[in-house]
């Protein structure tokens, strides 16, 4: 048997990324696909630094001293990096910050943003089709592990009623994210774009995909999102409407970083909400909509515009009508996106509050730690690369865990095996 150290020695740049990108909360369950996936995004010897960076967002020095090489050096390789849209780059307080993606939402989507010939993207496509679509293990670890998630469902917001309008919070709307973000992008849908090389894409639009924030300030600055402002963002959420897409965005309250304008057929969130419906994949909205059985017709117009098939046709078991049918709500499975209630000519459905309310997370930081404690990865978010946190990030993230319930307190407690974290859950009450 080879030593420890052999078999390090062994790993390729690329298994060691696999391993890097395995201590974010939401990992990438080693493959052949995935190596192969690295292999045309990145060179085996960029593999290798990036594997040695750190998980929190680090400055050029950080880099140069892990990398043990002169501050031009990194910064060059790291504005390369930037440049393919394999890192983000932060510009904070006139300095900046570099910080890898994960690849979902992140450098996977990125690669196919716009049209590019550096890389081989029908290749690209297929291989993103068989990891994702065909071998699941990665689509299940990504939205199906804990019950905090990744992404969450917008409400269609021409169909609130008044009543609706009290209930339904500014973070809530998508229209909220675009009027406040400090920047926004937009680029080639992904999801349809993969499609379009597997010859599978429906004419949904494609330049649709909203980056906001930090986010699209990096891929604006280097050319895989077009730079829009708040009026043209509204017009494209309209044409969004339009076409019966759902708005699926990061699951947080602040400076929220994308929103995905989701077809049934092409999109990854909507194809894991329904193959995986029963572990809810997607968070819902806090609305779910409700059928008057006496106006329904049996069109069967919401069935088809369901994007995660939660609707479906039924008897309607009335003697008048021996063939009629009526429409049913599968509610284990619906998103609360108000899609059906947008196509229904017959005002038979409308939406209500769901009886217990969605928890978002407030930012990044409040949902890194919880995916990570659900997950079992918190040491990896504060111990990373061995290097301790400033004192400020680090009292930003003990301030998350020490607001969580109980139980997940916890579990968090057990994964750190913290005396301080310990002490400090005892002494401070909610």
């Amino acid at each position: 048997m080879e030593g420890h150290m052999g078999h390090h020695n062994l790993q390729s740049g690329y298994d060691r990324l696999v391993e890097r990108l395995n201590r974010f909360p939401q990992g990438a369950p080693p493959s052949e696909l995935l190596t192969k996936i690295l292999k045309i995004l990145y060179r085996e010897k960029e593999a290798e630094l990036l594997a040695m960076i750190p998980i929190k967002p680090f400055s050029v020095s950080k880099a140069a001293h892990i990398w043990d090489m002169d501050i031009r050096s990194a910064e060059c390789i790291l504005d390369e990096l930037a440049g393919r849209a394999l890192l983000v780059d932060i510009q904070h307080n006139g300095k900046t910050l570099y910080v890898l993606p994960p690849p979902m939402a992140g450098f996977f989507e990125f690669s196919m943003m716009r049209i590019r010939n550096d890389i081989d993207q029908k290749q690209l496509a297929e291989l993103y089709y068989q990891y994702l679509n065909v071998e699941e293990d990665f689509i299940r670890q990504l939205f199906t592990a804990g019950q905090t998630q990744l992404g969450r469902t917008f409400v269609y917001e021409p169909v609130l009623s008044n009543e609706n309008a009290l209930h339904v919070l500014d973070y809530e709307r998508a229209s909220e994210v675009i009027k406040t973000a400090s920047h926004m992008g937009v680029s080639m849908c992904y999801c349809r774009h993969k499609m379009e090389h597997r010859d599978q894409a429906c004419d949904a639009p494609m330049n649709i995909c909203m980056t906001f924030n930090t986010t699209a300030a990096s891929l604006i600055r280097h050319g895989h999102a077009r730079k829009v402002d708040t009026a043209e963002g509204l017009d494209l959420l309209s044409e969004a409407y339009e076409h019966n897409l759902v708005q699926f965005g990061e699951n947080v309250q602040k400076r929220v970083n994308f929103i995905c304008n989701c077809c049934g057929c092409c999109c990854e969130a909507m194809i894991t909400a329904r193959r995986f419906a029963v572990m809810n994949p997607v968070h819902t909205t806090n609305f779910i909509p409700v059928s008057d059985s006496t106006a329904c017709t049996g069109c069967g117009k919401c069935v088809s515009a369901c994007p995660v098939e939660a609707m479906s046709l039924v008897s309607a078991n009335d003697p008048k009508r021996p063939k009629g049918k009526m429409a049913r709500l599968d509610e284990e499975r619906c998103l609360g996106c108000g899609i059906c209630i947008k196509v229904c000519s017959h005002e038979a459905l409308h939406l209500e509050s769901r009886p217990e309310r969605v928890i978002t997370p407030v930012n990044g930081t409040h949902r890194a730690v919880i995916m990570a404690i659900e997950r079992g990865k918190l040491q990896h978010l504060i111990f990373d690369n061995r290097v301790i946190w400033s004192h400020r990030a680090m009292a930003a993230v003990i301030g998350v865990i020490l607001n969580l319930p109980p139980v997940k307190q916890a579990m968090a407690s057990r994964q750190m095996k913290s005396r301080y974290l310990e002490y400090l859950i005892r002494h401070t009450r909610h």
